[in-house]
């Protein structure tokens, strides 16, 4: 009974905890299924959340015109490159691209974008969706798995998409800024055809505000949409139906206002003009072979000039002769002689001329100086400065006299016409000018009166000033007065006003490039320091009558405020309620085009004065007034200074005509464009034109397989490995090198920049760098390093495939060296003597040497990664080749002496001994371990004879009595001292290691 009990105690037991385990795993499933329902539900919320490209314009936070409405759509649905006309910015369209595309599930990459853009965007966008570009390897592919979107250089972009630090099939897709500048050989050409050879769908957009840079060479606009593996190409000019509707019912009252020039300022403007003209004449009858149609006076006057020329004559110039090169250099001169005479002020132009009439450049030009207009141009220069008493009274600017009619009577008359005398809102004037020098002669003009400004420029740019006129002297006079009573107004402001400096252009790397693209005058260096993008200025007094205006009309009533510059403007010209005037340029270093649309938002001007005429500017204005949508009577009044009839108007109207030339070559090219099907890369055809050497053709695997007997299994075919350095990613021959189906293996390597085999090793120099390298010394150390690694150095020496392949003229020289062309040859002479094993490959472009290596890595084995990264440490230097079991030293010296090369150097460092026992050996001795005769001759005369430099050199026994008879018996003190000091060193050969 007993034991039954317990049996029964026991059964119970069990099936209680059975239904325990039961309950439990009946408790995991309902979490589990409570759980995927959750899951379930906020997927559903997501979903309900998806919104299609229509619908998403319809929300109220995006605020976007009708074209860019459509250029939000065209791009959502299909990939492609968007060409715009200047002015009608895609940056509100790419923001809303950025927003629909902000998750993490998303990876989004954004290169060839610029300081200003890349800060731009990162402030309009969410903190969260946006990583910054980590700096080590491991932290990249951490935050590239995080999503989100990120501006990275194409540079770090290509080696870690090389290395897959990058999930390639995980990226949603690549913008690409600045279209026009993606070439062939590019780095953003390669990071998408990696990204695109194993990703078919993420998408490709790019976009391109300059038109006019797809009409410069053959199909521009094909080849870069087949280097952006895109098919859709939308164009965006002015003259769009869609931007008319948009922008036309929104126009801003505008005023012209045509400010005839001086009679002298005329005057110079024709001779500058005349003479361009006798000079365009003159290049075209000296040059009557070459194909110079761009070289005309209307380039001449405009801002592209410089690269216009440059286009044109870069290829041959090392073909002129030194007139053409001399009349090159004369019309960049001049004008920038019309542009300080159109621009600035009568003192900085005429000390600018000063410098042209010297006896040193009268005799290093093309003797335009030596013309009439010439001296005509000189006279009315000093006209402009002195009267007829040769007294100091300097000529105003034209425009100086219309903007402060404009900023002290006619705005306010309008204010109080169009708001009404009891508004007390004031007047908030932006005036728009074309650079950083200008819009400082304008503040200073401003603030302290012209007169007084003038002075100063004189005594800056040591212009003589001697006796003043009496109306100078008046007016001087007035505004040192009306200046003393100017105080600075910051009360209640505490902001740090920073200065933003406008850097020089770096130094010209060629002399084509020196002369088109060099600062116009040597002051702007000196005065760099004054010039600022923007100035802020508020009024010290309300405005005066017309009487009064007249009287005191070089008074200053502004003053400076540079507090507001670095703060919200609007809620400080709020707080301040009193006129405001700003200065402003079109582009700034900062914000680049950004700028002005910047200023629009936060200013709100109510009156906009452009002193000087820009396209973009003026787009500008008209689109930011389409996006504010006002009545009429609240619209923004522009007031447009012009000169009619002169080269400030003819530069306008030249870069209309010449971006509506371009948009219609564009149109009518897209017309007639072929694009095959595959050209977005989403099919394996699109790279089926890059050779691969792991893909086999039918008839040449039937062959091989033909040859194999019993059926052997054939080697497989290995793609082709070339190592090359992490520097070298910065040109386009890993490109290139890539493109023509071979491996490329970035490696940080310390010998060489291309590893082609395991005995191969190559130095890739340009020509400026060979030269500097040269003058260094530095090349010769990686001579060094290259010979004593690797069977075959080889020293490539790449030109600019832009560039002709001649090495003859300054125009192939550094500018920053005093070397000839004689020097650098007998430089390179002495290294092929040097180092015996070097070859020289003269390359005319990168295209040629990625050619060029596919055919010397043709049949050879492939190099190691890991070992070429290893040459060059301490830790590597022994066991890599037999001459490696040596001292290095000892190697190089030997290598040196006559009858000594690379051939017998081993045999005689393993049975040579040591200085001493080398000494002691005879003639036929050496002969037997050089396995020569003629090599033990020359090395047992080396180290036996004393060669005289003022006799000739003689041979065997006699040559060494006739020495000893000269030098007496101590001739030989040398070769024991150093035979001596030998001993103590050791032997040559150092085994194994140590």
């Amino acid at each position: 009974m007993e034991d039954d009990n317990e049996n029964n105690a026991a059964a119970a037991e069990i099936i209680e905890q059975g239904n325990k385990l039961l309950a439990n795993s009946v408790t995991a499933e309902e979490q589990d299924a409570e759980a995927v329902a959750a899951a379930e539900q906020e997927e559903d919320k997501e979903l309900a959340n998806i919104v299609t490209a229509e619908e998403y314009l319809m929300r109220k936070d995006v605020v976007l015109l009708e074209y860019e409405k459509q250029m939000f759509l065209d791009l959502v649905y299909a990939d492609g490159l968007l060409v715009c006309a200047k002015g009608l910015t895609y940056e509100r369209v790419l923001l809303n691209i950025f927003k629909v595309y902000s998750d993490a599930g998303n990876l989004l990459l954004v290169v060839n974008s610029s300081d200003w853009e890349e800060q731009y965007y990162k402030s309009k966008l969410d903190k969260k969706y946006v990583h910054e570009v980590a700096t080590t390897a491991t932290e990249r592919e951490r935050v590239y798995l995080e999503g989100g979107i990120q501006f990275i250089s194409t540079r770090i972009l290509v080696v870690d998409l090389l290395k897959m630090r990058i999930p390639i099939e995980l990226i949603t897709g690549i913008i690409v800024l600045r279209a026009h500048k993606i070439i062939e050989s590019c780095q953003e050409a390669f990071a998408l055809r990696l990204f695109r050879e194993h990703n078919k769908t993420g998408f490709i957009k790019a976009f391109s505000s300059s038109a006019e840079a797809f009409t410069i060479g053959y199909a521009h606009i094909e080849r870069t949409m087949r280097n952006l593996f895109v098919k859709h190409l939308f164009i965006w000019p002015r003259f769009h139906a869609t931007v008319r509707a948009a922008l036309q019912p929104w126009q801003a009252k505008t005023h012209e206002l045509h400010v005839p020039l001086t009679q002298n300022i005329s005057h110079i403007q024709t001779h500058i003009l005349d003479i361009m003209n006798y000079l365009v004449r003159e290049i075209k009858r000296i040059n009557r072979t070459v194909d110079l149609e761009a070289v005309t006076v209307e380039n001449c006057v405009t801002k592209k000039f410089h690269k216009i020329l440059q286009a044109q004559l870069d290829c041959i110039w090392h073909q002129l002769n030194s007139q053409t090169k001399l009349i090159v250099a004369d019309l960049k001169i001049l004008r920038s002689l019309m542009i300080s005479t159109m621009y600035h002020d009568s003192v900085s132009a005429y000390a600018l001329m000063k410098r042209y009439r010297s006896k040193e450049y009268a005799l290093s030009n093309s003797g335009w100086t030596l013309l009439d207009a010439a001296e005509q141009i000189f006279n009315l220069s000093k006209q402009r400065v002195y009267n007829g008493q040769q007294e100091f009274e300097p000529e105003p600017c034209p425009k100086w006299a219309p903007l402060r009619t404009l900023l002290h009577k006619e705005i306010p008359e309008h204010m109080k016409k169009v708001r009404g005398c009891h508004n007390s809102e004031q007047p908030k004037v932006l005036i728009l000018c074309q650079d950083a020098r200008t819009c400082f002669q304008l503040k200073q003009y401003l603030t302290q009166g012209g007169a007084r400004f003038l002075f100063q420029q004189a005594l800056r740019h040591e212009v003589p000033v001697g006796k003043l006129s009496a109306h100078y002297a008046r007016d001087s006079q007035q505004t040192t007065a009306a200046s003393e009573e100017i105080k600075p107004r910051s009360e209640g402001v505490d902001a740090t006003s920073k200065v933003l400096i406008s850097a020089p252009e770096p130094p010209a790397t060629d002399e084509l490039s020196q002369l088109l693209s060099g600062i116009d005058s040597g002051d702007d260096l000196l005065e760099g320091q004054h010039f600022q993008d923007s100035y802020m200025l508020t009024m010290t007094q309300v405005s005066q009558t017309a009487d009064a205006l007249q009287e005191t009309a070089n008074d200053s009533i502004f003053e400076s405020f540079p507090e507001l510059e670095q703060m919200d403007i609007s809620a400080a010209v709020a707080a301040q309620n009193q006129p405001c005037i700003c200065l402003q340029t079109f582009k700034t270093d900062r914000e680049g085009a950004m700028a002005l649309e910047h200023i629009l938002e936060q200013l709100q001007p109510h009156y906009v004065v452009m002193y000087n005429m820009d396209v973009t500017a003026i787009r500008q204005l008209e689109v930011h007034e389409a996006r504010c949508q006002r009545v009429e009577r609240d619209r923004m009044t522009i007031y447009i200074l012009m000169h009619p009839r002169t080269v400030e108007e003819q530069s306008y109207l030249t870069s209309l005509r010449r971006e509506k030339a371009a948009f219609e070559l564009i149109i009518e090219t897209k017309s007639k464009m072929v694009i095959p099907e595959y050209q977005d890369g989403k099919t394996d055809e699109a790279f089926i034109l890059y050779k691969r050497y792991d893909d086999e053709t039918t008839v040449e695997a039937a062959n091989e397989k033909s040859r194999q007997a019993g059926g052997q299994q054939s080697s497989t075919c290995v793609t082709p490995r070339v190592i090359v350095d992490m520097r070298e990613f910065r040109s386009d021959l890993p490109c290139l090198i890539h493109k023509r189906g071979l491996e490329v293996v970035p490696v940080t390597i310390s010998i060489g920049d291309y590893i082609l085999t395991p005995e191969m090793c190559v130095e890739r120099k340009s020509i400026s760098d060979l030269i500097g390298s040269l003058n260094s010394g530095r090349l010769y150390n990686q001579c060094i390093q290259m010979q004593r690694y690797y069977a075959k150095p080889v020293l490539l020496i790449e030109f600019d495939q832009n560039r002709p392949f001649h090495l003859q003229g300054k125009f192939m020289l550094s500018q920053q060296t005093t070397a000839t062309n004689a020097d650098i040859m007998q430089k390179l002479q002495l290294l092929t003597l040097h180092f015996p094993k070097l070859r020289l490959i003269w390359s005319p472009s990168p295209y040629a040497t990625a050619q060029l290596f596919e055919e010397l890595k043709s049949g050879k084995p492939e190099p190691d990664a890991q070992l070429a990264a290893s040459l060059g440490s301490d830790e590597a230097a022994m066991g890599v080749g037999e001459q490696l079991h040596y001292n290095a030293p000892i190697y190089d010296f030997l290598l040196r002496l006559p009858g000594i090369d690379t051939r017998n150097v081993h045999g005689l460092m393993r049975h040579g001994g040591n200085l001493r026992q080398l000494l002691q050996r005879t003639q036929a001795e050496l002969a037997d371990m050089l396995q020569s005769q003629e090599s033990g001759r020359m090395l047992w005369d080396s180290l036996h004879v004393t060669h005289l430099p003022d006799k000739d050199e003689v041979s065997g026994s006699a040559g060494l009595l006739a020495a000893g008879k000269q030098l007496g018996p101590n001739a030989h003190n040398r070769f024991r001292k150093a035979a001596a000091a030998s001993s103590s060193r050791g032997a040559f050969a150092r085994r194994g290691r140590h």
